[in-house]
């Protein structure tokens, strides 16, 4: 664990740098445009639709009693717009982490290689198309694994330690590509995954668990008022940016230095 600690501290330090700043802007000028728009023409419609399919099949009483009987009697009248926030939770977060792979983590890649390891030979054992196939991938599981685990927000701590592991599972993937792709060739990537998956779970976990604050945060804002329903949805993607910038730096140094540690023990093919 001494590889996840300093690879901990390193990244710590590189994220609040001009340099990543900067690097978080186009994710998340992008993720902004893109849910600004949506929110903008699609959220009445969605919350419409909502309220019609609830009115329809009798389901405000079924959930009123079921909230009624965990003791969240007060929260009947925003059940739709807390069942819209999770819905669309998973597409903000998995729109996110797509940018973050295509864009950030390249250059997250280039600045941590040419500054902590410039001598590690580069093996180009990933490739674009790999990081969009895997990234799109892996975020259409998530986002169905998401909407099985939402009856789970009865209990809300058991809800953010399954949704952390979801996280440990989508960004361990996800990010172990992007972060080896330009200098580990695909042996020696399968080798570190396997090798180190309990360190890269436990790196996913860490920041799932931080990844649960922005949409407690905006369900949070929601129960004291629709009308900050958008705009706390622009604030939890900028927080989803941060803390993907985070994550990425933290799975990029940790395995930049396994790689390193693989080929000073013996070269893989």
């Amino acid at each position: 664990m001494k590889g996840v600690g300093t690879a901990y501290r390193r990244a710590l330090r590189a994220q609040f740098s001009r340099r990543m700043l900067m690097l978080s802007g186009a994710p998340l000028v992008l993720s902004l445009l893109l849910w600004g728009a949506l929110l903008w023409t699609g959220l009445q419609p969605l919350l419409d639709w909502l309220q019609g399919t609830f009115a329809d099949y009798g389901w405000f009483q079924t959930s009123g009693n079921m909230l009624a009987m965990l003791g969240l009697g007060m929260l009947k009248v925003m059940v739709v717009p807390l069942l819209a926030i999770a819905l669309l939770l998973p597409l903000m977060i998995g729109s996110a982490l797509l940018f973050m792979g295509v864009i950030a983590m390249p250059a997250i890649e280039r600045h941590v290689g040419q500054h902590q390891y410039p001598k590690l030979e580069r093996k180009e054992g990933g490739s674009f198309v790999g990081s969009i196939a895997i990234n799109v991938g892996s975020t259409a599981v998530f986002a169905v694994l998401w909407l099985f685990t939402l009856p789970l927000y009865a209990v809300p701590p058991l809800a953010w330690l399954v949704q952390a592991c979801l996280w440990a599972w989508v960004t361990s993937r996800v990010m172990s590509y992007d972060a080896l792709a330009a200098h580990a060739s695909p042996e020696e990537r399968q080798e570190l995954m396997r090798r180190h998956r309990g360190a890269l779970w436990g790196i996913g976990f860490a920041s799932g668990l931080a990844g649960a604050l922005p949409g407690i945060a905006w369900m949070g804002g929601a129960l004291l008022s629709i009308v900050l329903f958008p705009f706390l949805a622009m604030l939890s993607l900028w927080l989803y940016i941060m803390i993907f910038l985070f994550a990425g730096l933290w799975f990029q140094y940790f395995c930049l230095g396994a790689l390193e540690e693989l080929r000073a023990n013996g070269p893989q093919a």
